[in-house]
């Protein structure tokens, strides 16, 4: 091969490679446009969909404060002023049932999301509720479905306590201090309504007041 043709095919080579060289590099340039486009895209997307929890979660609480403030719906109330808060040890003759609040036991019921299968005392239930809990209570009216969804409901809120009182007049009674309701049924939306506005509510006579380490029969 002469000079000539060495000279051309090394150069022919060379303008291969030089061509192999551009392409990997377009290549390259392309992967990067890709793969930043793509973590762009992830970014973008997962900071949207963080934007919409938070929304929905500011929304959901926005939601629960609104109905804090709203009056739950043929509730009864009484003066707090007139519902003494003295220790006892002997039986109170509350004026409602279950009661609301008034004099009553030092002790008080376990009421951490506490279900009791049989009655409990009121003096004991009624320090409870000073402390800002929510007492449930039902008679042999409340279906055994209604009981079921109610005693999952209560075990799964803190500050709540739930008893049969059969001598009670309605099927199913929500009390807090000073403030009660009855339903008829556990679907009843006011049931969720009252709990989220009377656990730990505003009523509360000693808010933040303990409710483990209470009685538990």
């Amino acid at each position: 091969m002469s000079k000539t043709s060495k000279k051309a095919a090394a150069l022919s080579r060379k303008a291969r490679i030089e061509e192999m060289r551009r392409a990997e590099r377009a290549r390259d340039r392309r992967n990067r446009i890709i793969t930043i486009t793509l973590s762009t895209v992830i970014v973008v997307g997962l900071a949207g969909w963080g934007a919409y929890a938070i929304n929905s979660a500011n929304e959901k609480e926005e939601q629960k404060t609104a109905a804090a403030k709203e009056p739950v719906k043929g509730e009864k109330t009484w003066n707090a002023k007139k519902l003494t808060r003295n220790h006892v040890q002997k039986a109170v003759d509350y004026p409602m049932n279950p009661p609301v609040g008034g004099d009553h036991n030092q002790a008080w019921m376990t009421c951490d999301g506490t279900v009791y299968p049989k009655p409990i005392k009121k003096e004991n239930a009624v320090h409870s509720l000073e402390h800002g809990a929510v007492w449930v209570t039902y008679s042999d009216k409340a279906a055994e479905t209604d009981i079921k969804t109610l005693s999952d409901k209560v075990s799964r809120t803190p500050y709540t306590l739930m008893s049969p009182a059969e001598e009670q007049s309605g099927a199913i009674t929500l009390s807090a201090w000073g403030r009660q309701l009855t339903v008829s049924k556990a679907s009843d939306p006011r049931v969720e309504q009252f709990l989220t506005k009377y656990v730990q509510g505003a009523q509360t006579p000693e808010p933040g007041a303990a409710c483990t380490g209470g009685l538990t029969a």
